[in-house]
Parts: structure tokens; sequence; C-alpha cells
């Protein structure tokens, strides 16, 4: 089988630090290779995969400022589209454009469809329907107007997350820093529960970091930037909990998957796919508002780390997401 993985082209594949979508597409590249697929991996030219890489730029546009980020998305996108008879399926983890594509083409395209930037795409997805063979990456993140063929959660490279079962006494809030992931509110958490918090994650909104998070920086409550692989699994390994009281309904929340991987338990908001990827009391809380969150502190000793691991590793890992969409491509190929 001769697959075709389409990766974004803002970041590596997969990223340095943040590139939740990059991250996918690659644990979805090498997952298929291991199982014998022939994978070609469609993504900027600095991205590492162990199948044949295609790429028009050298860099994302992300980390090089110089590129259009639109000239460079059709001229990517377009280079696949171009060859799309070279392939058995092609898997479209681009968004919506690719679509545009696909009744120009024989060749089957799946469509992961890492959740919705704005309803006025919908449009789109609703004109491709009858082809475009999409995937939810949670239950929760679903249009009614739209038909899909299954839900593969994101899965992780587990061997990459070392389990802790003794952390610190700090709580953790790793993310992008910008209001719908909620860093006002970790910190009121923190403040409240008289924790320490220590923030990583890129600033995604200048002035918001510097009007209304950056006042709030002192002994308490830190921020340390973006967080590599190896930063991550010490942050995220040591800490106590990881703050998630997100602002609106995530479709997935990689950092969720992350560190329970790690065995830290998260506190998060009832949101989007929240439920779906965190047993309430098991592998953390599902809360409504701040003092919930800091209601539940109390209780983390409650939650065994060794049983967080083992239900993230069961659920979001690599293999599981490859296999599962393995077996999409053979339903669609009729293999």
């Amino acid at each position: 089988m001769r697959a075709a993985i389409l990766a974004p082209v803002a970041w590596r594949t997969p990223p340095r630090h943040y590139g939740p979508w990059e991250q996918v597409a690659s644990n979805i590249a090498e997952g298929l290779i291991k199982l014998g697929v022939d994978v070609t991996l469609f993504a900027t030219g600095d991205s590492i995969t162990d199948g044949t890489l295609q790429s028009i730029c050298a860099q994302g546009y992300e980390e090089d400022r110089s590129q259009d980020a639109k000239v460079l998305e059709c001229l990517h996108i377009s280079n696949l589209m171009e060859q799309a008879g070279d392939f058995d399926i092609i898997h479209n983890n681009f968004d919506f454009l690719p679509l545009t594509y696909s009744g120009l083409m024989d060749t089957p395209m799946i469509t992961t469809i890492h959740g919705f930037s704005s309803p006025r795409i919908i449009p789109v997805y609703k004109k491709y329907n009858s082809r475009g063979h999409y995937v939810s990456i949670s239950n929760a993140d679903r249009s009614a107007e739209l038909e899909y063929l299954a839900t593969v959660y994101n899965g992780l490279d587990t061997a990459d997350f070392k389990f802790t079962e003794q952390p610190q006494d700090y709580l953790l809030y790793f993310g992008r820093i910008h209001h719908d992931k909620g860093p006002l509110e970790a910190i009121e958490i923190s403040k409240k529960a008289n924790k320490r918090l220590i923030m990583a994650g890129i600033i995604q909104n200048e002035n918001y970091f510097k009007d209304r998070v950056e006042p709030q920086l002192n002994d308490q409550i830190t921020y340390i930037g973006p967080a590599g692989p190896d930063k991550r699994n010490e942050l995220l390994g040591n800490a106590l909990a990881l703050l998630h009281p997100i602002n609106f309904a995530e479709p997935f929340g990689m950092s969720v998957a992350e560190s329970m991987l790690c065995g830290t338990p998260v506190i998060a908001f009832n949101k989007g796919s929240m439920p779906e990827l965190i047993q309430h009391e098991k592998t953390g809380f599902l809360v409504n508002t701040v003092d919930e969150a800091v209601d539940v502190i109390g209780q983390l000793g409650s939650i065994n780390r060794a049983y967080c691991r083992e239900w993230a590793n069961s659920q979001f890992s690599k293999e599981k997401m490859a296999d599962d969409y393995y077996k999409l491509y053979q339903q669609l190929l009729g293999v």
C-alpha cells in the first residue's frame, strides 16, 4: 500500500516544540511505516521520517517568517495533488483546502479534522461530504452537518514519556499562552490554592501575555517559555497536576494525554473532549469553576499515577492510532 501523508507546513514534522498537527501527522506516518505501509510524507524540508520525504520549502513559515504562509500552503498542497495518481490513498492532515482537489482525482483521501478554526469553514467540508472520508479526533468535536467515517484519537509515542511516581510540589500550565487555554484561570487556581505554578508554552497572543499574564508573574508564578521534549518530560512528570482550565470546547488536548503518560493527573474544565480523555477521579478531575479546581487539589493524593499512565497508554498510543487508520485505509480500498 502506498500512502501519502500530508502534514501542515507551519512547523517541522515532528515539531521541535509546538505543532500539534505536525506531531500527529508524524506519528501517523511513522506508525504506518512500522505496519509495512510505503509512506511518503509531504512536509517541510527539515522534517524527519523513516519514509520518503517530499517538500517545497526548507523550513515552515512559522520558523522562517520571510515566507508567505498562503503561498507556501498552495505550493505544498498542489505538489501532492499533482502526484495523486502515484498513491493508493492520501491522508490529509491539513484542514479543508486539500478537499478542493478531491473531485479532480481518483485517489481516495481521508481527512482528519483536527478542529474547526471557525464555523465559516464548514461549507467547504459540507460540499465534499460524500468523498471527504472525515475522521474526528474526538466524539465531542463533530459537526452535525458532516458525515464521519470514524473517530480516531490522537496517538503519541508513549516511549517518549517518562513515568514519575513521586512528584514535586508544584502545579503546571503547559500550552500556548492564549485566552482559550486558560492561563489566567490557572494562575487564579494556583494563587487560591497557595501552590507554585510553572507555566510553559509559546506566546500566541503577545498583547494578552504582556497585559494580563506578565504582571502576575513572581516567585510563585513563573513563565519559562516554550518547552521541548526533554524539558516537557521533566515538567509534566514532576508536577502534582496539570492545570487545563480551558475556555473553549477543545477538540483533543495533546498535553492532557502527555501529562497522563507521565503519570500526572489533569485538572480540567469539563468542556469539549475532556470527558473522553480524562477519567474523573481516576486520572484527574473534571471541574466547572476555578473554585472547584482549587477544591480537588486536596484530593490529588487519591489518584494512582501508575493507572494514569496505563489509561493513557491504552487509549492514546501511536501504535493504536496507526492501526485504527490502517483499518480505515483497508476499508476504503476494499482490501
